[in-house]
Order: C-alpha cells, then sequence, then structure tokens
C-alpha cells in the first residue's frame, strides 16, 4: 500500500483514505476517529494477505460476474452449453446478490433447496462443482476474498455406482433396437464409445481388415476430449462380422445416419435408449447409453484385465478415473485376501515350524506308541 492517512475534516467529521496496490486513492468518512483506524487497519491487514477486494468490486453481483466469466470460458461447445445451463441455476438463485452475500450458509442453504426438489446427487455434485468453479475464479479476479464453497456445502454422498447390464438384458436391448441404432449399441457395450462419439464415427474412421476402430471426432465434428480419446480400440472378429452386415456396404459417411443419410444427433440415440429400456426387464428407469460403457468396462475387468488395460480401452486420461469408477467390480473377497496372505506365508511358518518340531519330539524321546 503506497500511502494512508487520517484527517478531521471542517464539518468535523474523519476521513480516512489509502491507496490499493494499483495507485488508485479510495476515502470514507466517519464520525469518530477510532472507527477510522479500524477500517484502515482493517484495508491493511487485506492487502497484506491478499484477501483485498476493491470498493467497487465488492459491489459487483453474481448476474455481472457469470457474464464476465463466460467471456474468458474458451471451450468446445457443447461443453460451453453444459456451463450455461449450470449458470442458469446459479443465477436464478443468487444472481441479483451481491458476490460476497454468497457466504457458506447461502450455499447449504442452496444445496438443501436443491435436494428437496428431488434433483439426483450427482446434478447437484455438478451444480456445486461449477459455483466453486465460478467463485475461485472471482478470487483469482480480486472479486471475492474467499471461496464459500468446500467439503462443508457439498452434496455430501459419493457418486452411486454405475449401472451394469446383465448380458441378457444386453441382447433384449439390442433386439427391441431398431436396426439403424443398432450400430450405436453395439459400439456402446463393446467398444466403449461415448454417444457423441459415436454420432461422431464415420465408415473411415473403422478399419474392418485390422479389426479397430479409430475415433477421431465426436459430434457435430468437435475434436474429443482429450488425445487419450484418440486411442484405437481392437475388435473381435464376431464384432467385425457385425458391423460388416449392418453397414450393408457402405464405405462412407456415419456409421448411424439419419434415414435421410445425415448426422444423426445424440439426444435421438438417447430418446430411442430410453423408449426400448421399457420393454427390457429389469432396466432402471434412469438408464443411459453411457451405462453400455460401463458393460464394456465390467466385461473387461471380469475377463481378468488389470486397471492399465481398462483405463486404455476404456480411453480414460487416468488410472485414477478408471478406479474411482468402476473399482467395486473388480473382484475382492474375505477368502481371495486369505489365499494371498496364505501363499507368502504358509511355506515360511512351515519352514520355520519343521525344526521346532524336531527338537520338541527329541526331547520327549522315543514315542512308546507305534507309529510315531
Amino acid at each position: 500500500m503506497a500511502s494512508k492517512s487520517i484527517a478531521k475534516r471542517p464539518n468535523g467529521k474523519w476521513r480516512a483514505r489509502y491507496r490499493d496496490l494499483a495507485g488508485k486513492e479510495h476515502a470514507r468518512h466517519f464520525d469518530r476517529k477510532i472507527d477510522a483506524e479500524r477500517w484502515l487497519d482493517e484495508v491493511t491487514a487485506a492487502l497484506v494477505t491478499g484477501n483485498y477486494v476493491a470498493p467497487k468490486s465488492q459491489k459487483m453481483t453474481v448476474d455481472q460476474w457469470c457474464d464476465a466469466w463466460l467471456e474468458t470460458y474458451a471451450h468446445r461447445k457443447s461443453t460451453e452449453r453444459q456451463a450455461r445451463v449450470h449458470l442458469a441455476r446459479i443465477r436464478k438463485e443468487f444472481g441479483p446478490l451481491p458476490l460476497m452475500a454468497v457466504d457458506e450458509m447461502a450455499v447449504k442453504r442452496w444445496m438443501a433447496k436443491l435436494k428437496r426438489e428431488e434433483l439426483s446427487q450427482s446434478y447437484r455434485s455438478a451444480l456445486h462443482a461449477r459455483l466453486k468453479q465460478v467463485l475461485e475464479d472471482a478470487v483469482g479476479a480480486r472479486k471475492l476474498a474467499s471461496n464459500p464453497c468446500s467439503k462443508k456445502t457439498t452434496p455430501g454422498a459419493g457418486k452411486q455406482r454405475p449401472y451394469v447390464a446383465t448380458e441378457a438384458q444386453l441382447w433384449a436391448l439390442y433386439e427391441e433396437a431398431e436396426e439403424k441404432y443398432r450400430p450405436a449399441i453395439l459400439l456402446g457395450a463393446f467398444a466403449g464409445l461415448r454417444v457423441a462419439e459415436v454420432c461422431g464415427l464415420r465408415v473411415g474412421d473403422i478399419d474392418l481388415d485390422a479389426r479397430v476402430i479409430n475415433p477421431a471426432v465426436q459430434y457435430p465434428a468437435e475434436p474429443l476430449k482429450t488425445e487419450m480419446s484418440m486411442t484405437a480400440i481392437p475388435i473381435p472378429d464376431s464384432f467385425v462380422g457385425e458391423l460388416k452386415r449392418l453397414l450393408d456396404g457402405r464405405t462412407d459417411g456415419w456409421v448411424v445416419p439419419d434415414d435421410d443419410g445425415i448426422q444423426l444427433g445424440p439426444w435421438k440415440v438417447e430418446r430411442h435408449m430410453r423408449r426400448i429400456r421399457k420393454q427390457v426387464a429389469g432396466l432402471p428407469k434412469g438408464f443411459r447409453f453411457h451405462d453400455l460403457r460401463h458393460f464394456f468396462a465390467s466385461l473387461l475387468i471380469a475377463s481378468g484385465a488389470d486397471v492399465k488395460v481398462v483405463q486404455h480401452r476404456l480411453r480414460h486420461s487416468s488410472a485414477k478415473t478408471t478406479l474411482d469408477t468402476y473399482s467395486h467390480l473388480w473382484p475382492d473377497t474375505d477368502e481371495s485376501t486369505r489365499a494371498a496372505v496364505e501363499r507368502s506365508m504358509g511355506p515360511m511358518i512351515n519352514k520355520i515350524a519343521d525344526p521346532l518340531r524336531t527338537g520338541e519330539e527329541s526331547a520327549e524321546g522315543p514315542c512308546s506308541v507305534e507309529p510315531c
């Protein structure tokens, strides 16, 4: 802080002034000198600790900050659309309020309100994460002193385990699907493609001779989420044969086209999934196309694939993502734990025990009863 001072004005008021880190002067008038000193002490502490927020910024509303935040949010169109949907909820709750009015209790009240509205835990978590992101950037821009979002304000329960369909349910779903949607189900359940990747997949992205799928773009023609998402996916002969039948000689265009040959939108695939899932016994009401990807993961894990293999086949950017989602599918029983310890301890314990037993027998003398 360049300077600060307190001076008594002709009208008897005390004028306190200071210059901020940018050299801009700020002043306030007080009836008592002690109040002016206290205010300057608070401002000085905020400047030293990095918690300073300029008076003008203290008046900024959540709506105004959301507008400014979106101007710097340079991401894929689909990601930006999702951010705008989240911000609409945030604006509805906090929009006219000053940023500094969004405290911990306000966030907790909002989370409780969303729960009463019966929004899913995953969606409440997504909204909380978005609010935390937006307010963290406000702290970084010195529009807010601290972020009220923390572990104390999160919705609470962890992610629900993904639903894994049985093989019978998967094939029943396949039989219920219209012919044009069947490639999508195969690609989700046996290659792990996401719905936007399925809709962006071109016939040329599949090398039937080499038996691999090469994801390149996602709907409509956007880059994939990560470089890892472009990893080639091996497919077996039975998959190749069914794809050839479904493609019916087509050598270009979309793998899953609409009736008139144009690119199929992800919402149409999801809408069809909602319709046919009702015909399959046991499938939950919320079964989505993405749950086919969970089926693919379960197949790999059941076959004995380790974490790194499953990570690469699902094209996750890290093994942590794989474990966070699917760790419960790997075998972990009491007996497997006992067997692992037994394999290590058994031979050594027996080796140590043999000389002890021999020594005990020698001390007792020869056996009096046959056989010894």
